[in-house]
């Protein structure tokens, strides 16, 4: 039975990420530095499952992981990989694209914040 994702806007995720929200961008290296939301780690699709721990302690197990991608199609797969491994995830539908459209900030290069 497949797991049921939540999702988000990026409104909501703008408003998460003020609070300090765990934001995971699940592109590749190549796409993240072209540009992601301020403060947002890169953890690949390819390798989020091996990262669930890690994720889990920094949302203090008990606060949702935000995961994002392009167009929110890796982020909810990224999304349905989390909550089966015990971590609160939500997808960002639209993904960066709709960050972007939104007229949210966006850092260039390969450091977070």
């Amino acid at each position: 039975m497949p797991v049921a994702v939540r999702e988000i806007d990026t409104t909501a995720l703008a408003a998460a990420t003020r609070d300090g929200a765990v934001v995971v961008d699940v592109r590749e290296a190549h796409e993240y530095v072209e540009g992601h939301v301020p403060c947002a780690t890169l953890v690949p699709l390819s390798a989020i499952g091996r990262h669930a721990r890690d994720l889990r302690r920094q949302a203090h197990g008990n606060r949702p992981v935000y995961l994002i991608c392009r167009t929110g199609v890796r982020s909810a797969n990224a999304a349905r990989i989390l909550e089966v491994a015990g971590v609160d995830a939500v997808s960002v539908a639209g993904g960066t694209q709709a960050w972007k459209a939104a007229g949210l900030p966006v850092v260039t290069g390969s450091h977070a914040c």
